[in-house]
């Protein structure tokens, strides 16, 4: 496979450990591509959620693609978020290729970046943490049973169909709306004179230009692998968004024998994290 040249790749809210993360298809990605910087920006596990009876290999190979990718010259920066912000206390940490961090900022072509999670400017996360774990857990079974509906409707000839989508978007904008929260990272980022800002936490890929009356800045979210599979690439001076093709991928036996016993209330299969 021929890789495409970046100098940098961003990807955020892959949430290895949980039924709905994408794990092939993000290793997929990862393999097609050749960054000079992967930045990991937040949720990358989710320690929220984390069990060890689904850790299945599939997410593992993300895990050791990552450490390949460092091994041939990749420089990977990990950039904490809210489900995994137990690191946040090794923050600073710095072995060989791989750099540990809240925060990231760089000057490239002349231009100030400013990557970050976004969850510190989530007044929902602040005020209302117990209440997002609780409901994280009936999020992650309800994109499970998404999977297994949409493949029905594909096999009679309809449309998929997103629970998550269709919920968060009567739940997840309206706090967004009354939190103001892209305004307020764009507001922060004009005022500390920055170009563009980078974050993840709100699952919505985009790139746009705001404004206030004091400026404007380029607000960049990199999506997540979990409903939209989408990264953001930056190479001969331009972002983009990147959109993972769909395919179909029949479901692996494993993954259907757990999905059953999530639903027949039976014990799960105890999976070890590590074979390296």
């Amino acid at each position: 496979m021929r890789k495409r040249a970046l100098e940098f790749a961003v990807i955020s809210d892959v949430h290895l450990g949980t039924y709905g993360c994408h794990a092939r298809e993000i290793e997929q990605y990862l393999r097609s591509i050749a960054p000079r910087r992967l930045i990991i920006n937040g949720d990358f596990i989710d320690g929220w959620q984390f069990s060890k009876k689904y850790f299945p290999e599939s997410h593992t190979r993300v895990l050791q693609r990552v450490l390949k990718m460092m091994s041939e010259g990749v420089k990977v920066i990990y950039l904490t978020g809210n489900h995994d912000e137990m690191l946040r206390r090794y923050s600073g940490f710095q072995i060989g290729n791989f750099q540990l961090k809240d925060k990231l900022v760089l000057e490239l072509d002349g231009k100030k970046f400013w990557f970050f999670h976004g969850d510190v400017f989530d007044l929902s996360m602040q005020h209302g943490k117990w209440l997002a774990k609780l409901g994280g857990s009936g999020y992650d079974l309800l994109i499970l049973l998404n999977r297994f509906v949409n493949r029905l409707l594909v096999r009679f000839g309809y449309e998929k169909y997103s629970f998550s989508k269709k919920v968060k978007g009567g739940v997840k904008a309206a706090l967004r709306h009354i939190n103001n929260f892209e305004q307020t990272v764009a507001d922060i980022a004009i005022e500390n004179d920055y170009n563009y800002v980078i974050c993840g936490h709100i699952h919505e890929p985009v790139i746009k230009e705001m404004r206030n009356s004091s400026g404007s800045v380029m607000y960049l979210n990199s999506g997540d692998w979990v409903e939209n599979l989408t990264a953001l690439e930056y190479a001969d001076g331009e972002w983009s968004i990147y959109h993972y093709a769909e395919t179909e991928i029949e479901i692996p036996a494993f993954e259907s024998e757990l999905a059953a016993n999530i639903f027949q209330h039976a014990d799960e299969k105890k999976i070890t994290l590590f074979e390296l």
